[in-house]
């Protein structure tokens, strides 16, 4: 048995092989968010610590990684306490910066090489993520039957420096001999000079030792591109558990969860505000049908009047969806569905990997059933693709028969880095439409203020024409607009419930 606090008693099963479950009795359910972090929630609840999801961002041991002194040292050499270069956001603008390193970790995962077209080769899991134009990005997909999610493909180009063949840019092939000279980066602007556009990811077929770290900033600089790193891993520790084998296989187990936070949510003190699930690990992860931790958690929230929402890629949500329904009668439960598109095919183009919108809208179809007033979120808008008459009436008039009781809509925003793989993809798919949109938005990320004006009319009149009632739906569009970074806002929308349109570098707690 593990001396953790609180523990009743440390369970496997057949059914979940190679897991232990560590039932424990905590003290406390309500977690406050640090003052520090950009979410716009305060509070969360986490029924469990570790995940059987077994997301880990693991790289080769020999991977460089970029010190804040300018040299790079193998990610396999680094120790906790040592200064490395991350990014951060500031405005619209991501810069390089100095970060410590909080964690590492070391585990076995099957290997995936990523080459992109500059010579640089990464060597790290399917799991890991890196920055692309249009966001993080995996390097490749979930297995079979696990979901879908954002993965590599040719039509990606990283960002940062690379590392190349070696040829004159002083950072050595492949991770191979240490760069001669500093790289003084810190402060400067990311800006992506060399090609670092996907060439190929290659599945290697077999299991490699990886290495992965935890830093002040969420990333590093990993063979010169920005790479994720995991928030949630690091609070295993605290449980004086190994942050890589042991977050997949070591399960706690908060058994009393639901009865500690009724107790919270009864303190006069308690000022319902917003408490979000699922920002840490998965409530809907298969240990809930065997421990069954949310039914009481759903019912604790809705008989304190307190808003949730939730977040999870388990389809055991739908067990629960009486409880919601009933939940939704009394509270704020936030919903949202993002869906821009009824071509198919163009949707594919865009968005390559996601769901259809065949998928999406049975997804709106069944949340409407359970009486949760699913938000839509049409966004982006891509002038001269989708914003005719003809291709919103329909996008609109699908929301509305699947069950969306509200739709927002906003144009295409052309981000630093987003710009730039949009601007290729339109010269390789739509190359007429390049002058279009060059006059469009000019050098910044927004279309003009006439073309905003212009569709948030075609909106409106949208939103009439399918009997979109702004009062039935507002209870769950103001969650969901709130927690959408990329949301652009909604003109109809009170001032309270919009976002700022620049997008925010996550921090998780």
């Amino acid at each position: 048995m593990l001396p953790l606090r609180g523990l009743i008693r440390s369970v496997t099963t057949p059914e979940f092989a190679g897991v232990t479950f560590h039932e424990v009795l905590c003290k406390s359910a309500l977690n406050r968010v640090p003052g520090g972090s950009r979410m716009p929630f305060a509070w969360t609840v986490n029924p469990t610590r570790g995940c059987l999801h077994q997301c880990v961002y693991c790289l080769s041991p020999d991977t460089l990684v970029l010190m804040a002194d300018g040299r790079q040292k193998p990610i396999g050499e680094l120790d906790v306490g040592d200064r490395i270069v991350g990014t951060q956001l500031e405005g619209k603008r991501r810069r390089y910066v100095e970060t410590p390193v909080l964690a590492t970790w070391r585990t076995r995962k099957r290997a995936y090489r990523t080459t992109l077209r500059d010579g640089t080769e990464i060597v790290a899991s399917g799991d890991h993520r890196f920055l692309t134009a249009r966001g993080w990005t995996h390097v490749a997909p979930r297995a079979p039957g696990q979901g879908q999610r954002a993965y590599l493909t040719i039509n990606d180009s990283l960002m940062g420096l690379g590392l190349g063949s070696g040829s004159g840019n002083g950072l050595g092939p492949r991770g191979g001999p240490a760069i001669t000279r500093k790289l003084a980066i810190v402060g400067e602007v990311v800006k992506t000079s060399a090609d670092l556009g996907v060439a190929s990811v290659e599945d290697l077929g077999a299991e490699r030792r990886m290495v992965d770290i935890t830093t002040g900033t969420g990333d590093f600089i990993a063979n010169g591109v920005i790479s994720h790193n995991c928030f949630a891993r690091k609070t295993h520790e605290y449980l004086d558990l190994d942050s890589g084998a042991d977050f997949d296989t070591q399960i706690v187990v908060k058994a009393n969860v639901a009865e500690v936070l009724r107790a919270e949510l009864a303190k006069p003190s308690w000022k319902r505000e917003h408490v979000a699930l699922g920002t840490n690990s998965d409530p809907y992860m298969r240990a809930e049908g065997r421990y069954r931790l949310m039914p009481g958690i759903i019912e604790a929230l809705t008989a304190s009047r307190t808003p949730f929402s939730i977040l999870t890629k388990g389809p055991l949500l739908r067990r629960d969806l009486p409880l919601l329904q009933r939940a939704a009668e009394r509270v704020d439960v936030g919903v949202g569905i993002s869906l821009a598109f009824t071509d198919p095919e163009l949707q594919q183009r865009v968005e390559p990997g996601t769901p259809t919108p065949q998928a999406r809208l049975g997804l709106i179809r069944a949340v409407a059933d359970a009486g949760l007033r699913p938000t839509v979120m049409a966004m982006p808008i891509l002038p001269w693709l989708t914003d005719s008459e003809q291709h919103m009436n329909e996008l609109f008039g699908a929301i509305r028969e699947a069950g969306g009781a509200w739709v927002t809509a906003g144009p295409l925003h052309l981000r630093p880095g987003a710009r730039e793989w949009f601007m290729a993809w339109l010269a390789r798919e739509y190359p007429a439409l390049v002058p279009k949109y060059r006059a469009l938005f000019g050098r910044g990320s927004y279309t003009t203020g006439e073309y905003r004006d212009w569709l948030a009319d075609r909106v409106r009149r949208l939103r009439r024409r399918h009997g979109f009632v702004r009062d039935e739906a507002e209870r769950g569009a103001r969650w969901t607009l709130r927690t959408d970074p990329d949301a652009v806002g909604d003109p109809e929308l009170p001032a309270a419930a919009q976002v700022d349109p620049r997008p925010v570098q996550a921090s998780l707690f």
